[in-house]
């Protein structure tokens, strides 16, 4: 009757349909803009995951891309005919390549881990905003019928565990065969004497 109340509802996650498209709008989108727009995919990962190395991913795409940018803006051609502008096409073109692909497998890997409870400790288990306290053992419940206890087995106790075999030595061996040598000759002589 007093209990901790409901358990918290799992963490709950965006339905599929969701995921699949932002993923694929995610991911098209700096293969569509040749690179211009490479930023959106890794920024996404790393406000998803909220890692260290997501982050660094979403910063060196910034920094790629500011390069190519810059290296495109010192071609005078219109075609990036000059070395520099070739240069900054082609690495603004790879940078939007591996963002897409870095966004796809980080987004893949981290909507296919199972969310659950069970990897959350005791004691960030809020219910209601309000942390839960740890459950209490209770005494037993009186009974209402009670009068004569039910009689319990008693707990099953472990066999106490045999020493480990141990190798006599030989001298006690020969020991306890003298002995009993003599013991046998001390019979005889007494079933003789009566």
């Amino acid at each position: 009757m007093h209990g901790h109340g409901y358990a918290p509802p799992p963490p709950r996650r965006p339905s599929t349909g969701a995921v699949v498209t932002l993923r694929v709008i995610l991911t098209a989108l700096p293969l569509m803009t040749c690179g211009l727009l490479p930023w959106p995919a890794t920024l996404r990962a790393a406000l998803v995951t909220r890692r260290q190395r997501e982050w660094w991913a979403f910063a060196a795409s910034l920094v790629i891309w500011t390069f190519a940018i810059g290296l495109m803006s010192t071609d005078d051609t219109d075609d990036f005919s000059s070395p520099a502008g070739s240069l900054g096409l082609v690495l603004m073109m790879l940078n939007g390549l591996a963002c897409g692909i870095y966004f796809l497998v980080v987004d893949i890997h981290y909507y296919g881990q199972p969310m659950s409870m069970a990897n959350v400790p005791p004691q960030q288990t809020t219910l209601y905003g309000y942390q839960q306290a740890p459950p209490t053992p209770q005494p037993p419940a009186p009974q209402p019928y009670g009068g004569t206890p039910v009689p319990q087995p008693p707990p099953p106790q472990s066999a106490p565990a045999p020493p480990p075999p141990q190798r006599p030595a030989p001298v006690r061996i020969d020991q306890v065969r003298a002995e009993l040598d003599e013991l046998s000759d001390y019979l005889r002589k007494h079933e003789d004497g009566r």
